[in-house]
């Protein structure tokens, strides 16, 4: 490949960030770096890093990062970081270069595609997270609301003029496919990775998570909290089986759901429910061996627009997953496809409630095992080695199709 041409990185979130966006965009980085030139522009600070062989040189673009509650200035910042990696792409873009970016914040991916184009430079996606069905999800937006409207005709745009867009589900092509500036020969399938060592962990009385737990079962959530998330499915459900002392729920996370399963907590002071914070990264591997098995809550309609990452470490670890979702959302099709647990309809914690007994009594001792094998399947290597093969496919091949 020529040298002249290199790899453009763009991602708000980058190490020492320790959100899993920033792990994922850094270990794609790193690896496309082992076979061309690549640059990061990142919004994280204290990201900045020279150039070394073999190695991204890390571009930092001045930011400011508020909380996640605070919608407004969360909004107002977005704004202000998009506006700045547009100027700062069309003085760092080339001819020939090739612009790979995520969907965090939502707006990015329209200022890098259209840097690229301005620029003569290639351009690829990683869809985290489909907008605006996402705020619709979670009744921040209605669909046919002028926002929501004005969203989808900039994203006809953007799908028109991006040469790439990768999926983490298999459930996005559909809902992809809708806009006229998507064909599949545009769409590549590479999804995310566990970042546990796949393995088998027995449960452990030991465990520090579980040691204030006389239940026999215990029921873990675990992870960020966000808008798409139903955290009052999983505490109603709770207040369904307050009874039975054989179930207890262990809730660790963070985010406005887990504040409002706190807020809850609170007010219902449930004997059969613990909240733990989130935990540090060296604790994660010992929180996800505490539980029996895991729940991922997601609101209605999470087919097509979310994938949750936690998924995949859940069964690094060898436990089988309740997941409320749509059954044919990537996760749930991976869930009944492999027989790694159980899929509940969302909105109703009474099924949820029904789903947890049903595991507490489950007699399938090869569920671990399925679950470790199949994340086995969804290893960084075979992932990173797609992103580099297809970043050397866009920079060596000058006729990759752009629909104009």
């Amino acid at each position: 490949m020529p040298h002249s041409r290199k790899v453009v990185v763009v991602s708000q979130h980058y190490p020492p960030d320790h959100s899993t966006t920033a792990a994922i965009m850094s270990a794609i980085a790193e690896r496309i770096a082992q076979e061309a030139d690549v640059m990061v522009v990142s919004g994280m600070p204290g990201s900045a890093r020279a150039l070394a062989p073999g190695r991204p040189v890390v571009v930092e673009i001045r930011n400011w990062l508020p909380g996640k509650a605070a919608l407004i200035k969360r909004a107002l910042a977005e704004a202000l970081f998009t506006g700045r990696i547009f100027i700062a792409l069309l003085s760092r873009l080339q001819h020939g270069d090739v612009a790979l970016t995520v969907t965090a914040p939502f707006a990015l991916p329209y200022a890098v595609a259209a840097a690229a184009r301005l620029k003569g430079a290639k351009s690829a996606l990683i869809l985290h997270d489909l907008f605006p069905d996402v705020l619709v999800m979670a009744g921040l937006l209605r669909p046919s609301s002028l926002v929501a409207r004005a969203m989808r005709a900039i994203n006809a745009l953007m799908f028109r003029a991006l040469n790439i867009v990768i999926v983490i589900g298999r459930d996005a092509e559909k809902l992809l496919l809708r806009y006229g500036g998507m064909t599949q020969d545009k769409i590549r399938f590479i999804p995310n990775w566990a970042t546990l060592p796949p393995g088998s962990r027995p449960v452990s009385p030991d465990n520090p998570f579980r040691k204030a737990i006389a239940a026999r079962f215990v029921v873990g959530l675990s992870g960020n909290l966000g808008f798409t998330h139903d955290p009052e499915i999983v505490f109603n459900a709770a207040r369904l089986l307050r009874d039975e002392r054989d179930i207890h729920f262990l809730l660790s996370g963070w985010g406005m759901g887990f504040a409002r399963l706190k807020d809850m907590q609170a007010e219902a002071r449930l004997a059969n429910v613990t909240l733990v914070d989130r935990v540090a990264d060296g604790e994660l591997d010992a929180l996800l061996s505490s539980a029996d098995v895991w729940l991922i809550p997601y609101r209605k309609d999470v087919a097509g627009v979310s994938v949750p990452s936690r998924f995949y470490n859940l069964l690094a670890a060898g436990r089988p997953v309740i997941l409320v979702s749509e059954p044919e959302a990537e996760a749930a099709l991976t869930v009944s496809e492999n027989r790694l647990g159980w899929v509940v309809t969302p909105g109703r914690p009474d099924q949820l409630a029904d789903a947890i007994r049903l595991a507490s009594r489950s007699q399938d001792t090869a569920m671990a095992e399925r679950a470790v094998a199949t994340a086995r399947t969804f290893s960084s290597e075979r992932a990173l080695a797609s992103y580099a093969a297809l970043v050397a496919e866009l920079l060596t091949n000058r006729d990759v199709e752009r629909t104009a």
